[in-house]
């Protein structure tokens, strides 16, 4: 699902997996913005309008729950599709990542295929 129009949003506080999620992605050929903590995350967002956000769970500022709650609550980003991702705890995210909005959780370490397959499922899922 590679098209110019997509963007997609990655924040993390792990320097070095942000940048290996960032060299993943570019791949899709599309328009990539970093933060390295939830409250740039939500600013980007608002400022961009990303098609997606990938959003850790523990970041500095707001969590990744609370960046989805607000992407959430903000009509100009009813579009945007959000995965969240985390380490907490095996089966946690997925019970409540929902709660604050996001379309799809993963537990890390992650598997890319399964990351690119729900990246595919929320953009279609959100109509882009």
């Amino acid at each position: 699902m590679a098209s110019d129009k997509l963007t997609i949003l990655v924040a993390d506080d792990d320097v070095e997996l942000l940048a290996i999620l960032v060299q993943h992605l570019r791949g899709r050929k599309c328009t990539l913005l970093e933060a390295q903590n939830g409250t740039d995350a939500l600013a980007l967002a608002r400022e961009h309008k990303p098609t997606l956000m990938i959003l850790d769970v523990m970041m500095p500022g707001l969590s990744g729950w609370e960046v989805a709650k607000r992407v959430r609550d903000d009509d100009s980003l009813a579009h945007t599709g959000i995965i969240v991702l985390t380490a907490i705890g095996e089966g946690l995210n997925a019970l409540t990542s929902p709660l604050y909005g996001a379309d799809a959780a993963m537990d890390k370490p992650f598997d890319f295929a399964e990351l690119d397959r729900k990246i595919d499922e929320v953009i279609v899922a959100r109509g882009r």
